[in-house]
This record gives structure tokens, C-alpha cells and sequence, in this order.
């Protein structure tokens, strides 16, 4: 990965305390979980790299609607921010993170990444979005459709990432912020999908369907459209509440990966993303994965405490870094619904440090974007 340019950090802030730990499950002496017991469920959040703080807070709240709900820092580099946007409550299924670096180069789409992010909009929003798009001054291609019921809109984010607004059965469920910026009717409601490319195929797909419980649902021309969670077919037709989980309305389960065998090598940098975050319900079912995976051959970190949920990393055949990530504790765990992204937030081992902290971060505030409209962030 090409090394950013990022502010230097007084050693005052190093960690007083390791951030890994392995936590015990309240149930730790029950039998094991079987596999069809700690399915995936879909995705749990997706983490890229960005430039400077401020725009890239603008845009995601101010022009795609998304709530900031958690501003805290890079555990590893405390003198970096750690942004989450998401729904009304930051759930699991809806949550885009980013490590902004001001003054980091463009880093570069390629093979082993992924390179697409995709959310789902109801049916009939392109219309908004379009103009939405236009008048914030925002990359984008006019709507396309990709199979039989799917309609997508490419866009760019400041620093370049890709993304991608999808509108198909079923998407027009979830829990928008309200108090944001865009028409509640076509606002983003989680994830639809994420892409990766990929030189060899037939590795990464092996381990989806052999080892992570994926299903691959269809195939065309280099695109394998993988799934995993809940059935897309079974969840557009189930008319749950809109505070089910994401992944319960069949949203933010899938997975597109191109194989593209003369692609070059991608590099990570502002831009693109670091990792995929996959979920799983609890501690147990995580440390069943742990233990399934290291058992696999597969080089797993150890269970780490990033206090908004428990996490393990590694990486898959081609090199994207996948993560499995618990649902619990959750975003509300140190602030209010109402308060969500109001403060800075630090875990317990980084408050005595929090002055040298705040002296290093950028100012990053809210603000109203010309021609758009703005939301308290």
C-alpha cells in the first residue's frame, strides 16, 4: 500500500493500551456453533481512504444524505480521523467509513480490490439524483440498467471513489436519516452490493462458496453475481418493517466480482477501498469463524475491540481484505440516537491523550453546500 502523507504525531499518543483483544462470549461453554447457525449475513460496512476531512464530509452528508454517526480516530493513527456514515442509527448493512489523510495521493483501481460501492435508492429515483448530482457539481453517467429488474447510476466521490446508486425490487425499505438534506422518498437505505476484481476467478469464487457460505446466483459475460444472507427473491416479496436489518430486507448481500485477468495490480490510496466488512450476529459466531478459518490454512487476526463492534481481518485469494465484523455493540454504545456524530469519540485507552489528539485532527464541522441544501452532520 502507498504510504499517504499524514501529520506528524506526537508519541504522547500512542496507545496506552493494545486495542486487540479476544472477548469471551457471555455462552462460552456452549457446544459449537455449527455453519448454518453463524451465517454471514450481508454486508457489514465498507472502509475506503480519503483526502481532505471537510469534503469529504460534505459530500456524504450534505449531497448523498447519509448521517455522520460516529466521528472518531484510527485506533493505529490516532491523529487521523475515523468517520462513519450511515443510517438514521449507523446500522450494520448501511454503514460507509473513511480514512481521510489530507494531502494523500489518488490511489488506483486494479485487480485484487475492490473497486465498486454500491447502495441501494428506491425504484423511480433517478430522476431526483440526477438533478440532485448535476447541481452539486458531482461525477456521474446517466442510469443504465444491468439485468432484467436492475437500474444503477454511476457516480465519483471527491477523492474518486466509485460508486453506484442501485434501484431494484425491494430496495425502498430502511431507515433514512430525517434530518438530513434529501427527499426521504429516494434516500439511500444500506448497501446493494460491492464489486471486486480479480485475476484469478476461480480462486476468490472457490473460497466464497466453499468457505464463506456465498451462493452464486448469476453469471454474465466476466461478471459473477455471488449472494450470501437472506434470498434477494424471497426478500423483495416479504413486506417487513422498515426497522429490520438490511440484510433481512435482502440489501447489502451481495457480492459482484469481475474477472479480468490483464487488469493491473490496484494500489490503495485516497480514493478506493481498504476492506469489506462482512456481518455476523454476535461474539460466538465470530469466534467460531476465527477458528474455522486459522483451521482453513487462512493467516486471521486476532479478535479485535473496535467498540462499536468486534472485528477479525484477512485476506482472500486475490488479495482484497475482507473483515467479519459483529453486530453488536453497536453505534449507540457511547452516544444517543439524538447525539450520534456530535462529539469526538475515543476508546478508554485513548482518552488520557485526548488534548494532543484534538490539537493534530483538522476542524471538521458542518456546512451548507451552495444549490444543494445541507443537514447537520
Amino acid at each position: 500500500m502507498a504510504t499517504p502523507s499524514i501529520p506528524t504525531i506526537p508519541t504522547a499518543i500512542a496507545p496506552a493500551a493494545p486495542a486487540a483483544v479476544a472477548p469471551e462470549a457471555a455462552d462460552s461453554g456452549a457446544p459449537e456453533i455449527g455453519r448454518q447457525d453463524r451465517q454471514i449475513a450481508g454486508i457489514h460496512h465498507v472502509t475506503a481512504l480519503a483526502g481532505d476531512p471537510q469534503a469529504n464530509a460534505d459530500f456524504y452528508t450534505g449531497v448523498l444524505g447519509l448521517r455522520l454517526v460516529k466521528k472518531t480516530v484510527n485506533y493505529d493513527d490516532p491523529g487521523t480521523y475515523h468517520l462513519y456514515y450511515g443510517d438514521e442509527l449507523g446500522r450494520p448493512g448501511t454503514l460507509l467509513t473513511f480514512f481521510p489523510w489530507p494531502h494523500a495521493r489518488r490511489g488506483q483501481l486494479g485487480a485484487g480490490q475492490a473497486t465498486v460501492t454500491s447502495f441501494s435508492v428506491p425504484e423511480g429515483s433517478f430522476a431526483y439524483w440526477s438533478e440532485r448530482l448535476r447541481q452539486s457539481r458531482t461525477a456521474h453517467d446517466e442510469p443504465r440498467r444491468r439485468g432484467e429488474d436492475e437500474e444503477f447510476l454511476r457516480l465519483l466521490d471527491p477523492d474518486g471513489l466509485e460508486l453506484e446508486l442501485v434501484a431494484h425490487p425491494g430496495s425502498g425499505g430502511g431507515c433514512p436519516w430525517e434530518g438530513g438534506p434529501v427527499a426521504l422518498e429516494h434516500a439511500i437505505r444500506g448497501f446493494f452490493a460491492v464489486t471486486i476484481v480479480e485475476w484469478n476467478a476461480d480462486r476468490t469464487a472457490d473460497m466464497l462458496t466453499g468457505t464463506l457460505g456465498f451462493r452464486l446466483e448469476a453469471q454474465t459475460g466476466s461478471r459473477f453475481r455471488f449472494a450470501v444472507g437472506a434470498s434477494a427473491g424471497a426478500a423483495a416479496g416479504n413486506r417487513q418493517a422498515a426497522s429490520s436489518p438490511p440484510a433481512a430486507r435482502g440489501q447489502g448481500t451481495r457480492l459482484d466480482l469481475l474477472a479480468q485477468p490483464t487488469a493491473g495490480r490496484g494500489r490503495i490510496s485516497a480514493g478506493t477501498v481498504h476492506h469489506v466488512a462482512w456481518r455476523v450476529a454476535g461474539d460466538r459466531e465470530q469466534q467460531a469463524w476465527h477458528r474455522d478459518l486459522i483451521a482453513g490454512g487462512h493467516q486471521v487476526s486476532p479478535i479485535m475491540d473496535r467498540q462499536y463492534f468486534h472485528s477479525i481481518y484477512f485476506r482472500e485469494p486475490g488479495g482484497v481484505l475482507f473483515e467479519i465484523a459483529t453486530d453488536a455493540p453497536g453505534m449507540t454504545t457511547d452516544e444517543s440516537a439524538a447525539r450520534l456524530g456530535s462529539g469526538l469519540r475515543l476508546p478508554s485507552w485513548l482518552e488520557p491523550s485526548r488534548p494532543e489528539i484534538e490539537a493534530v485532527l483538522p476542524p471538521l464541522g458542518p456546512r451548507v453546500l451552495p444549490g444543494v441544501g445541507g443537514g447537520e452532520s
